[in-house]
């Protein structure tokens, strides 16, 4: 019979490095997240903005490039910011992500939560965003042939107003009985839209994705009642031409037609029917092996859905979703590089 040694209830040093060594041999994927990414890139622009306003002077308690890991980490598994605190002093797995070790001082939630209203109050996010982009494209990960549009619904905690409060919102009045406080507790800025009889309230998140590496190439937040068709222009930028373009038929009309045109881009966009007008055998040919492409764009959000933890949200405000959404796929590219490594 096989017996088991107990627990003395002692922590040592080697048994923390045996328990760590046991991690990486089931398989610890953070190891994989610390070393094949070059994280020292997004210093600069994270010191150059935040250390040049602090008032106190001298440096910020946490590194910089800790604290943005955490936020990655944070967002790969969609944890609020106590969940994260806890997680933080619970997995030895994170604090070596990390490296931080026992008798260091770990970041609270309120220290993570601060450091997302500084990453969003000096406009940072997109900045990282592109960095990382330059370093994908400098390997030669992106291709330069396909591009694929599509958006996302993210939610956030649904908002119990009144009737007439929500009609003041809808027509971007606050209600002017609000208090300070109860303004600050209120998204005003997010929307509800219904799609296939189901109803989101929050946001969208309007992709333009590479068909190559299926890396997101340049991103759009939105309330959720913008039709997916006016941000695609947004999304267009000067090295898409000549690129083939792929979308569904919501992108479909004689503007956007023009626009790409216009652009010389390769129009693939899935081709509708119209009353009165069904489709041709050679349109449902076409469409459907358009369709083999395009729905490369769908495996993202299924990435962000079901490895990520979901696309939902806890913040209040356009500009922190803009923040949380921008981290969500500033994280989905750095996953997605490590797949294709």
């Amino acid at each position: 019979m096989k017996r088991f040694k107990l627990f003395s209830g002692q922590k040592t040093f080697l048994g923390e490095s045996q328990r760590l060594e046991k991690l990486k041999t089931l398989g610890d994927k953070l190891i994989k997240l610390k070393t094949n990414v070059n994280w020292e890139i997004f210093r600069k622009p994270m010191e150059d903005k935040i250390y040049r306003v602090s008032e106190l002077g001298g440096r910020p308690p946490y590194d910089y490039i800790i604290m943005l890991k955490i936020l990655i980490l944070q967002r790969y598994n969609n944890l609020s910011d106590p969940e994260m605190e806890f997680q933080l002093n619970d997995r030895l797995s994170y604090q070596r992500f990390l490296d931080i070790s026992l008798d260091d001082d770990i970041p609270d939630a309120t220290t993570i939560a601060h450091f997302k209203e500084q990453l969003k109050e000096h406009s940072l996010i997109i900045p990282l965003f592109r960095l990382f982009l330059k370093e994908l494209k400098e390997k030669g990960i992106i291709g330069n042939k396909v591009c694929m549009i599509d958006a996302s619904f993210v939610e956030v905690p649904i908002q119990r107003n009144k009737k007439e409060e929500n009609d003041q919102i809808k027509n971007n009045n606050v209600p002017s009985d609000w208090s300070k406080n109860k303004k600050q507790q209120k998204d005003t800025d997010a929307r509800w839209t219904k799609k296939d009889n189901k109803s989101y309230f929050g946001y969208k998140n309007h992709i333009k994705a590479d068909g190559k590496s299926k890396i997101i190439l340049e991103y759009q937040v939105t309330p959720a009642n913008r039709h997916d068709s006016q941000i695609l222009e947004p999304l267009l930028e000067k090295e898409d031409k000549h690129k083939k373009l792929y979308a569904d038929s919501a992108y479909k009309s004689d503007d956007i037609d023009q626009k790409l045109v216009k652009r010389k881009i390769k129009n693939m966009i899935i081709e509708k029917s119209y009353r009165n007008s069904p489709l041709t055998k050679s349109q449902i040919a076409r469409n459907k092996k358009r369709s083999s492409v395009r729905v490369r764009v769908e495996h993202i959000f299924g990435f962000i859905e079901n490895s990520m933890g979901g696309s939902f949200i806890r913040s209040i405000g356009v500009a922190r979703a803009e923040t949380n959404i921008g981290i969500m796929n500033l994280s989905y590219n750095i996953f997605r590089s490590l797949q294709i490594n």
